[in-house]
C-alpha cells in the first residue's frame, strides 16, 4: 500500500479540537492513558498466545519501553504486545472506541476541568496525547504477520491522518509524541519517571526506562583544571532500568498496600480522576479459590444505562490476563462495579461460552456479588454522623476521635453512591431474586413528606400510622408529577406518607417486590382506594351513600367514555381534583404502557378506570348539563394531563374547551 491520506471520523475531529484548545487542567494524564493502551495490548498477546506460542516470536518477556530524545522533541512509549495490522490501525486510531461517540461529544460543554474528565471514559486516551503534542507517529506491526507488513500512522490533529506500509522487525507498537515548546519538560526523566510511579506503578509487567548518570563538562582550557568547565549534564547509559513496582496490587498482601496505592490502582483500570467511595479486598479459599479486588466509583460513567454495553471486571488467571468486562462475574445491576478478580482455577483457555456454564464462575459470581452488596450495606449504615445520646439515667454515649474521624469520612458516601447508580441498583429486584430482600433494604426514596430521595422502606414502615396496614406509593415521570398527583389528595388529608416513585425502572422493578419485612406494597394508582382501619365507619358509610346516588350519572359517564374508560365509579380518594384515573390491581399502568412505547417495544392498549369526586362542583355540574358529553371527554382528558399523559386527540380535547369557554 502506497501512502494514503484519510479522514478522522466527525466526532473525532470535534474530540481532537477539544483536547489541541481545552484539555489543560490535568496534561499529564496523557501518559497515563498511553502506558495502559500498551499494558493492554501485551495482555492481549498473552492471551491470544496461550493458543497459539508462535505469537510471541521467541520474545516471551512482554513490556513497555518509555524513551525521550530533548533534541529531536519526542517521548516514545513502545510495547511489544499485540501490535496492530494497517486496517485495525485505520479503525482503531480513526474512529472513537465503540462506546458511542455521539454520547460522547453530546457530552462536551466547553468547561475544560468538566471536559477533561472525558478522556478515558470513552475509549479515547489516545487522543489524550495531543494535549502536549502537535504530531503523534504511531509505528505498529501485529504479532504474526511478515516484517513487511508494518503500518505508519502520523496526524497532526488537524482532522486527518496519514497511513502507509513499512518494514517493521519488531512485532508490537510505538507511539511516538512530537512535543510542543511548552511541554518540553515532559521530555526529563524526573518527569516521566514521577509520573509512571504516580500513575501506573502498579502495571503487572515491567516498564522500563534507559538510565541516566551525571557526567561532568568538558574543560574550558584542558591544560587548566583552574580555568574551570562546560556545565555538566545527565546523559543516558544505553542500560534499561525498570521504574514501576511491576506487580499485580491484588497479589500484594492487604497491610503492605496503602490507601493511594489502592486509589491510584481503581484511576488505572477505571479511568477515572475521582477516587473510589469504597472497595473490598480478599483473598477466598474454599471449593474454588479466588482474588477480589472491587470497586465502588463516585461517578456513574456516561452510558450506565446502555445494558448492551459490555460491562464487567477484569479476569485474570494465575495473574495471566483473560479478558476486560467479564460480565459473567457480576450480574448486570451490578455493572458499575470495577476490579479485577484473578482465579485460581478456572483454564488459561477459559472462553465466554465456558463462563456462563462453569461452576466456579458460578461461585465466583455469588461471592463478588455478596462482596459488593456488603460494601453498600457498610455505606448505608454510616451514610449519617452518629449521633450523641443520653439514657435516662444521664449516661451519654461517648465516641472516640478514631471513630468520629471515620464517620465524617464515610458519611455522605452512600447518598452520593444512590445519586449516581440507585435506579440501576432496583434492576436487581427482577434479576436477583436470592438477593431481594437485601436490595430493598438499601433502596431509598423521595415521599410526600421530604423532598430529599432519602427514605427507607425500613424508615417509612418506623412511622407508619396505627392501623395503617400497607406501605403506599406512587410512580410518576418526575418528582412534580408525583408530589402532586390527585390520587394522593385523601393520603395528605390523613397524615399518610406515599413514597414517591419516579426512575423509569421502578414501575417495573416494583412488580418483583410484593412486600417488605411482611408488609405488603401498595400503589395509590391501582385498585379502589382502601384505607383499612384508617377510614371510620362514618367516611365509608357517606361513600356508599354517594356511590349509590350517583349511580345513574355513572352509567351516563361509562356509555360516553366507552372507548376510553373500562370503568367510572364515585371514589374517596379525591379531595380536590373532579377525577383521577386508576388501573386495576395487578394490571399494568398507563404509565408503564407509555413508557414500553416510547422505546418502540410492544405494550397492551391500557383502558384506565376514571374516579370522579362525586362533591366536586364540575361532576356535580354533569348532571343535566347539555354539554355532558363533552364534559365527560374533558375529564378523562384532564385525569390524563394530571398523570403525566396526553389525550389521544389534543385537538379534539381543545376544541371541546374552548367551546365550553366561549
Amino acid at each position: 500500500m502506497t501512502k494514503q491520506t484519510l479522514s478522522f471520523q466527525a466526532e473525532v475531529a470535534q474530540l481532537l479540537h477539544l483536547v489541541t484548545h481545552s484539555l489543560y487542567s490535568n496534561k499529564e494524564i496523557f501518559l497515563r492513558e498511553l502506558i495502559s493502551n500498551a499494558s493492554d495490548a501485551c495482555d492481549k498477546l498473552r492471551f491470544e498466545a496461550i493458543n497459539d506460542g508462535g505469537l510471541y516470536e521467541n520474545d516471551s518477556e512482554l513490556k513497555v519501553k518509555v524513551s525521550f530524545d530533548k533534541d529531536a522533541k519526542t517521548l516514545t512509549i513502545t510495547d511489544n504486545g499485540i501490535g496492530m495490522s494497517t486496517q485495525e490501525a485505520i479503525d482503531h486510531l480513526g474512529t472513537i472506541a465503540k462506546s458511542g461517540t455521539k454520547d460522547f461529544v453530546s457530552k462536551l460543554s466547553g468547561d475544560q476541568k468538566a471536559d477533561s474528565q472525558l478522556i478515558g471514559q470513552f475509549g479515547v486516551g489516545f487522543y489524550s496525547g495531543f494535549i502536549v503534542a502537535d504530531k503523534i507517529t504511531v509505528e505498529s506491526r501485529r504479532a504474526g504477520m511478515k516484517a513487511e507488513e508494518g503500518v505508519r500512522w502520523i496526524s497532526g490533529g488537524a482532522g486527518d491522518f496519514e497511513v502507509e506500509n513499512i518494514t517493521r522487525a519488531e512485532r508490537g507498537t510505538s507511539v511516538t509524541l512530537h512535543l510542543r515548546d511548552d511541554a518540553m519538560d515532559y521530555a526529563s526523566a524526573w518527569k516521566v519517571k514521577g509520573i509512571i510511579n504516580k500513575y501506573s506503578d502498579h502495571i503487572s509487567l515491567p516498564i522500563l526506562m534507559e538510565k541516566e548518570e551525571w557526567k561532568d563538562g568538558e574543560l574550558i582550557n584542558p591544560s587548566d583544571e583552574q580555568g574551570g568547565r562546560q556545565p555538566g549534564a545527565m546523559v543516558k547509559t544505553g542500560e534499561w532500568e525498570t521504574v514501576n513496582k511491576a506487580n499485580a496490587i491484588w497479589a500484594r498482601a492487604k497491610k503492605d498496600i496503602t490507601a493511594d496505592e489502592y486509589t491510584e490502582f481503581y484511576k488505572q483500570i477505571s479511568h477515572d480522576f475521582e477516587a473510589p467511595l469504597a472497595h473490598t479486598h480478599n483473598r477466598v479459599e474454599g471449593s474454588t479459590e479466588y482474588t477480589q479486588l472491587l470497586y465502588i466509583p463516585g461517578k456513574a460513567p456516561m452510558d450506565l444505562y446502555n445494558r448492551e454495553k459490555s460491562a464487567g471486571v477484569k479476569l485474570y488467571v494465575k495473574r495471566v490476563f483473560i479478558m476486560d468486562d467479564a460480565e459473567a462475574l457480576l450480574p448486570t445491576y451490578l455493572r458499575f462495579v470495577k476490579g479485577v478478580v484473578d482465579s485460581s482455577d478456572l483454564p488459561l483457555n477459559v472462553s465466554r461460552e465456558l463462563l456462563q456454564e462453569s461452576r466456579d464462575v458460578k461461585a465466583i459470581r455469588e461471592g463478588c456479588t455478596k462482596r459488593v452488596l456488603g460494601m453498600l450495606e457498610d455505606l448505608a449504615k454510616n451514610d449519617k454522623l452518629p449521633e450523641v445520646t443520653t439514657s435516662a439515667e444521664g449516661v451519654t454515649d461517648v465516641v472516640s476521635e478514631e471513630d468520629k474521624a471515620e464517620a465524617a469520612a464515610n458519611a455522605g458516601k452512600f447518598t452520593k453512591f444512590y445519586n449516581e447508580f440507585g435506579a440501576v441498583l432496583k434492576e436487581g429486584l427482577g434479576e436477583d431474586y436470592a438477593n431481594k430482600d437485601r436490595i430493598a433494604k438499601l433502596l431509598r426514596f423521595a415521599s410526600s413528606t421530604t423532598d430529599t430521595v432519602s427514605v427507607s422502606f425500613a424508615d417509612y414502615k418506623a412511622r407508619m400510622k396505627e392501623g395503617q396496614e400497607a406501605i403506599y406509593y406512587i410512580t410518576a415521570d418526575n418528582a412534580a408529577a408525583a408530589k402532586n398527583s390527585p390520587q394522593l389528595e385523601v393520603f395528605k388529608k390523613k397524615g399518610i406518607e406515599v413514597l414517591l416513585m419516579t426512575d423509569r425502572v421502578d414501575e417495573w422493578a416494583l412488580n418483583y417486590l410484593q412486600d417488605f419485612d411482611g408488609t405488603p406494597l401498595q400503589s395509590v394508582a391501582k385498585g379502589a382506594v382502601d384505607l383499612g382501619k384508617l377510614q371510620d365507619e362514618t367516611e365509608k358509610k357517606a361513600a356508599e351513600e354517594a356511590a349509590e346516588t350517583f349511580k345513574p350519572m355513572l352509567a351516563k359517564l361509562k356509555e360516553a367514555l366507552k372507548d376510553k374508560a373500562e370503568d367510572v365509579r364515585v371514589t374517596t380518594r379525591l379531595v380536590d381534583s373532579p377525577a383521577c384515573l386508576v388501573v386495576q390491581d395487578h394490571g399494568m399502568s398507563t404509565q408503564l404502557a407509555r413508557m414500553l412505547k416510547q422505546a418502540g417495544q410492544a405494550a397492551p392498549d391500557v383502558k384506565p378506570v376514571l374516579e370522579v369526586n362525586a362533591e366536586h362542583p364540575l361532576v356535580k355540574k354533569l348532571d343535566g348539563s347539555v354539554h355532558f358529553n363533552d364534559l365527560a371527554h374533558i375529564l378523562f382528558d384532564q385525569a390524563l394531563l394530571a398523570e403525566g399523559g396526553l389525550p389521544a386527540d389534543p385537538a379534539a380535547y381543545v376544541k371541546r374547551v374552548n367551546a365550553l369557554l366561549v
